[in-house]
This record gives structure tokens, sequence and C-alpha cells, in this order.
């Protein structure tokens, strides 16, 4: 391929040109003696040669400075820079649970209508009901005999349909904040100890994202972490003093991790602990979970009506969502709950 010969300085236009040596890839620079400007016009047809990436503050080379199981550290060789970073393995970011969620993606061929089964899941997401009470409630108000194993299969089986919604909605709000808030709590499925790991924005109360994992440990908040780096960018992550979160904070936003020590200091982890609070609540209707699908599948539509149907006191009665920008009116609302 040829290489590019520049016509004019991109500065100030001027057609007065020089070579001026060559960059670090070896391309040919120019200098314009009017400005001073300098360039290399060919420089994006090669590639970095570099074996480790490059210095995120100065751009300049790098080295390994100690390589562990489930990421590598790096070190600037500038030693003026001398700034040190970290690099999650590939290996390590496995998919998070809330990626794979299983179930049916309309509501075709069903024998009751839609407004009783969105009146059941209400029920049961935001009331805090059990399947049981619901099956009473429905007969007692419409008349309806419904099952309480059937209401049990509504609010797991329709999961997918609200968190494809969810995807669609989440790039139109803006989640840019100081902070966000980090924790884990114990869910138990056929009795075993489970940990459900999850993400909140600090000005908006919105759910970034959770992981269902049977493992308590790095890679789980790796997880967690690059599934929600694309929604934004805080300028702090918030979590307690486990050490798991230390590196992930390091290695996927860069940006300074506060870990809180008491409720003496400064900055809490109240957010997610209050939002943990109304999690267990709604977790003691069930009792535990039968399987991992349906505990995955459940966990996702709780936080789906979190976020955008049940208002907040704390929010002035809004949603999460119309906190972060999300425009609708209380019929629009409506017709998100229908995912009509």
């Amino acid at each position: 391929m040829d290489k590019i010969i520049p016509n004019c300085c991109p500065r100030c236009n001027s057609k007065k040109l020089y070579k001026y040596g060559k960059d670090r890839f070896g391309n040919q620079k120019y200098q314009c003696p009017i400005c001073k400007h300098q360039f290399a016009p060919d420089s994006t047809k090669k590639v970095n040669p570099r074996k480790y990436p490059s210095c995120p503050v100065c751009d300049k080379s790098a080295f390994l400075h100690h390589d562990y199981d489930d990421y590598s550290n790096y070190r600037c060789s500038d030693k003026k820079c001398n700034h040190s970073f970290f690099q999650a393995k590939s290996t390590v970011k496995l998919p998070p649970s809330m990626s794979n969620i299983i179930g049916k993606y309309n509501f075709k061929r069903m024998r009751h209508s839609l407004h009783l089964v969105i009146t059941a899941l209400t029920l049961f997401y935001i009331g805090g009901t059990s399947f049981r009470k619901i099956t009473t409630m429905l007969e007692i108000l419409y008349n309806i005999k419904v099952s309480h194993v059937t209401i049990s299969d509504w609010c797991k089986k329709f999961a997918p349909i609200f968190h494809s919604k969810m995807l669609t909605l989440m790039p139109l709000m803006n989640f840019d904040s100081d902070e966000w808030h980090a924790d884990e709590t114990v869910v138990k499925i056929l009795g075993k100890k489970y940990y459900i790991w999850f993400i909140i924005d600090s000005e908006t109360r919105f759910v970034l994202g959770f992981h269902l994992s049977p493992h308590r440990d790095s890679p789980q908040a790796f997880s967690l972490f690059d599934s929600v780096k694309q929604h934004g960018k805080p300028n702090a992550i918030v979590t307690d003093r486990y050490s798991v979160y230390k590196v992930p904070t390091k290695a996927i936003f860069g940006v300074p991790h506060i870990r809180v020590a008491s409720f003496k200091d400064d900055i809490s982890n109240n957010v997610i602990e209050a939002f943990n609070k109304q999690f267990k609540y709604w977790y003691k209707t069930r009792y535990g979970f039968n399987s991992f699908e349906s505990a995955n599948s459940m966990i996702m539509m709780f936080v789906f009506f979190f976020n955008f149907i049940r208002p907040h006191s704390s929010l002035s009665n809004l949603t999460p969502a119309q906190v972060a920008g999300l425009k609708y009116s209380k019929r629009q609302q409506n017709s998100l709950l229908l995912v009509s």
C-alpha cells in the first residue's frame, strides 16, 4: 500500500512541509515551518507492535510487573510516570447470570387475560405477596380461580420479555454519576447458599446489573463490573471492606475505590444496603428458590419492577428510570408494564 503524502498542514493548511524524523511506529513524520505542527499522516496504517498494553496515563510502553491467576499488573516503563495499572484476563470475565434468562418471549396462547397476569406480577414483585395469597385475592376480587403453581410460572416464565425491554431502554438513560455502589447478599437455592451481586447508581437508585453465583470470589466481581461498564462512567466505586472488589475496580473502571469501614465514614454504602433490605423483604415470600434458572429469572423481574414500575418516595415518587432521564407519562408507564 502506498504511503500517504500530505499536501498541506492539517492545522494551518500551509503547503510548506518538510520531513521531521519518524514516530515510534516507524512512520514518516512531517513538520510545518509556520505553525511548528508535527504529524504522521499514515500512522494509522501500522499496528502497535508492543507486547504489553500501553500506559493509560502517558501512552508509553509498559512491562509486566506481576502476573496473577485472575489479572495482570503492569507498570509504566517511564520512571517519571511509574503508573501501575491492572488488566483482567479474558478467562476471568465470564458472562453474568442476568445475560442468560430463560422463558417465553411473548404472551401468546395464554388461557387467562393479560390484565390478570400483570395484576398477579404486580402483587408479587411490588406488593411482596405470596403465591397462595395472590390466589385468594384474585378469587375474592375477580371471582377467578387460579392455582398458586400457575402464578408461580407466570412470575418467572415472562422474564425474557421484560429483560429485552430493559436492554432497549437503558441506552436512553444517563448513569454518569459520582458513585456506583456494589454489594452482595445471600439467597438459598434448594437449601444451598448462593450469592447475588448487585451494583446500583447512587443518584438515580437504578440497579445497573446483578449476578447470581455459587461462589463469592474475585471473578464474580469481574463479571458484574464488566457487564455494566458500557452504561456509564462513575467517578468512584463504593463497596464494603471485602477485598474482591479492589482489583476489578482498578482493572475495569480505573476510578477511585472507596471502601467503607464504618458508619462514621463521610461516604457510606447505605444506598445499596437499603436496596438489599427491600430485596430481602421480597425474598422472604419465596422461602428460597427451586432452581438456579427460576431464581435468575425472578430476580431479573424484581429488578425490572424496581427500576421502571415502582415509584420511590425518596425520588419524589418517581421511578429510578425517570430520574435517569427516561421520560414517560403514567399512561406510557402502564404500556411499559404491558410490554406493548
